[in-house]
Order: structure tokens, then sequence, then C-alpha cells
């Protein structure tokens, strides 16, 4: 599908809808949430754009109750709003969601936030998949979506470049059907610190193409971004940067996506000197993120002595801040291993309980 983009010299231009659906602090209903989203699709297909994206949480797997909020979101606790979105979006949500985007002839797909809400995407059949910066190293989830053989695109925010060597290093081994966004993530982030000739070098040192998640305001830089090589820009969308919930304030408005994939369309060309080195840079602003964002290795069930791991007995959990396991990217290392002491449902897997 992206492929078929590119093989055309057509950059692949996504929406991120994400959770914008959720416009206001009141609870809605279900029907209301699925209004808004078709409302905010229909406004991407008629500004000209490929695909839109959404983001799917299952909160079983993804959030310890833990009260800690984001920096980028203070309107909720991590916890209240994973469990306020998995609530808004039942099965029938994202089964009626992708039927419309159908309809309309435009690519729909979502971000899972876990293995659990992967498995639900791909119960209603979603052509490819997309990691956001925070589970780069998620390779429990990894590991699962990595096995379907659908086309995988992954961020890489907030991440050293030795953490994209690893989750690239990984991802190939089980899929040949990648795509890498250049990424970082401040909200919203100047463009001096966008350092989009890093785009240039992820393409050298992966071989794969190269795209950009763009944190700016406006368009100029998803331009430049394409003036420098990459194949696929994704946006944050939104009717209104005044709305409340976590990205309406770096979202790109109807007007000025319309204006932007006009320009990508053209291919009109800009000054690119004022964006960087292509050094993978991971900033103080972005870094600040990762004790919330990054996962554990935890007990996805009550395991016993002696029990041989295997990948299904294992969740990958936020806040890797409070959860004193392994981290998310010692997945390889655990599967196999024998347990030496019981284990309750969420407890750590740390090292010491192994054989």
């Amino acid at each position: 599908m992206i492929q078929d983009f590119i093989n055309k010299n057509k950059v692949f231009i996504i929406a991120e809808i994400g959770k914008n659906f959720i416009q206001s602090d009141d609870i809605q209903s279900t029907s209301e949430y699925l209004e808004n989203a078709k409302a905010l699709v229909k406004a991407v297909k008629e500004a000209g754009a490929d695909a839109v994206k959404f983001q799917t949480h299952n909160v079983e797997d993804e959030q310890m109750d833990i009260d800690i909020i984001s920096p980028h979101f203070v309107g909720s606790d991590r916890y209240s709003w994973v469990k306020r979105n998995e609530k808004a979006t039942p099965i029938e949500f994202w089964q009626e969601l992708k039927k419309y985007c159908d309809e309309l002839g435009i690519v729909f797909f979502s971000t899972p936030m876990s293995r659990g809400a992967a498995e639900k995407l791909e119960k209603i059949g979603v052509d490819l998949w997309k990691v956001g910066s925070g589970d780069i190293l998620d390779f429990v989830m990894l590991d699962y979506i990595a096995k379907t053989g659908k086309p995988i695109i992954i961020s890489s925010g907030m991440s050293t470049l030795e953490e994209v060597d690893k989750a690239v290093e990984f991802l190939k081994k089980r899929n040949n059907n990648i795509f890498l966004l250049h990424c970082v993530s401040k909200y919203p982030c100047p463009p001096e610190e966008l350092n989009l000739n890093t785009i240039k070098m992820f393409e050298k040192r992966y071989n794969i193409p190269i795209g950009f998640s763009d944190h700016s305001i406006g368009y100029d830089s998803a331009i430049a971004a394409v003036n420098m090589g990459a194949k696929i820009i994704e946006k944050h969308f939104s009717l209104s940067r005044d709305l409340w919930g976590s990205d309406h304030k770096v979202s790109m408005l109807p007007e000025e996506m319309e204006i932007m994939v006009k320009k990508i369309r053209v291919g009109e060309k800009v000054d690119v000197s004022n964006y960087g080195t292509e050094e993978k840079k991971l900033y103080d602003d972005e870094a600040q993120f990762r004790p919330i964002f990054r996962k554990s290795l935890v007990a996805g069930r009550d395991l016993v002595a002696g029990t041989v791991i295997e990948p299904d007995m294992i969740y990958a959990m936020r806040p890797q801040q409070y959860i004193e396991g392994l981290p998310s990217e010692e997945y390889e290392y655990v599967i196999g291993k024998k347990i030496k002491k019981d284990l309750k449902k969420f407890e750590p897997i740390s090292k010491g309980v192994l054989d």
C-alpha cells in the first residue's frame, strides 16, 4: 500500500487524528464520539490527504493504575485518560469508523498502544500498522504486529540513535516491510530543532523509506522534509486548536492541510538551510516523556514457580518509572526463561526472578 505510493513517486500523507474526536472534558457517548471522528475523517478527505490515523488503547496491558501526568497534557492522569479512551471506543466504534473510511475512499489505520490494542485492530482488518515514539521499544507488541506481515511505520521521537537501531533490527528480523519516521517529540517543536537532515542519515543508515512525523505548527517543515527526501508525512489534525484534549494545540486545521497537500503534490521547493544537522538528537524536552511512556515487563497472568515464559504470559506496561521490571526491549531475553518464584498478575519481571 505505502510502497505503491512510493513507487509512483507520490508522498503518502497521513492526518493523525489520534484522539481528537474527544473535544471536551465532558464525557460523551460512543455514538457522539463516532460522529466527531467521522466529521474529522470527512474534513481530511476533502483536504486531499491519503490516510487517517487514530490511536487504540487497551488499558489492561498498557497502563498501570498509577497516578502520573504527562507534561504535554495536564488535563488528566494517564490511567484515567487511557481508560476513558478505551471505554469510548469499543470494537464497534472501530468497525464503523473503518467502514466509513472505506466508503469515502481514504485509508484507515490506528496506532495500537499495546499488544492487546493491536489484537483489537487485527480483528477489524487494518492494512498497516503505526508504532508511536513511546512504543518503539515495546518488543512485546512489535513481535505481534511484525508476524502479521503487514507494513509497519515506526516513529523515532524521544529515542536515541542506538534505540532506533535496536528497534529497526528487531523488526527487520521479522518483517521486511518497514518505514521509519524522523520525529522530535516536542509539542510544538520549533523548526530549528527539527533536524530534518536526520532524514538523509536514516535513509543511508537503514536503507528503508524514511518519512517525517511533524509536531511543528504550519506546513513549511513538512514541505522541507519532502524536499529532503521524506516519503511519508504525518501531521496531527483537528477542527480547532482551541478544543480540549491532548493534541489539538499542535494540530493542523483543514484549510492548512489542504494547502500543504497541494504544495507537496506540485513539488514546491523551499529553503532547507535552517533545519539542523544529520545528527539524531534527544532533547531534554523529549527525554522528560521517557519515564512516563516507556514500558517494563510484567506478568500478564498469575504464574507459578517453574513456569517457562511464553510470549502470551507477559505484558509491556507503562510507566517504566514506577515498574521495577526489565525494560520492554528485554523481551527476547525473557522468553524461554524459567521463573524461580510465583508471580502475581502485573508483578514486575526482573532478572532476579528468572533462572
